[in-house]
């Protein structure tokens, strides 16, 4: 095979692999802009969103997962919640939201013809973020 030949090959697998790269990446703004088209996961303080789509899958942000509890998620969203208790009504109802906020984004991805599964990940760089947002405030 010549030189020329070879380096066609190469360019349109080039093209291919570039122009795959590309449409994942027009499928995860399309399915983040139908998050923020709702109005309710919109305007939640924390804004769920996709990460990335493997297959059929949409990989989404979550505050929650089996080694961060819920209590971590909602003193980063609602610092002045902090010193409630377990069982106050209004801890109670932030957990009740969050549940359904995450829910309904969930379904709003769901509903989008290309995905038929959601796997949640915790969204570490949301809380690094926060983090460093609480520290410098502080400091002030």
């Amino acid at each position: 095979m010549s030189d020329r030949k070879q380096f066609i090959i190469v360019m349109l697998v080039a093209a291919l692999f570039v122009g795959w790269l590309g449409w994942r990446g027009f499928e995860v703004i399309s399915l983040n802009h139908a998050l923020k088209a709702d109005d309710i996961v919109a305007n939640y303080p924390y804004q769920h969103r996709v990460v990335r789509v493997e297959g059929n899958t949409a990989i989404m942000t979550s505050l929650r997962s089996l080694e961060t509890p819920t209590r971590d998620a909602l003193n980063a969203i609602f610092p002045s919640m902090r010193n409630l208790a377990d069982t106050s009504r209004e801890w109670q109802q932030a957990e009740r939201e969050l549940a359904q906020v995450q829910a309904r984004a969930g379904d709003i991805i769901l509903s989008q013809d290309s995905i038929d599964r959601i796997r949640w990940e915790l969204d570490e760089n949301w809380y690094h973020l926060s983090n460093m947002q609480a520290r410098q405030t502080a400091r002030r």
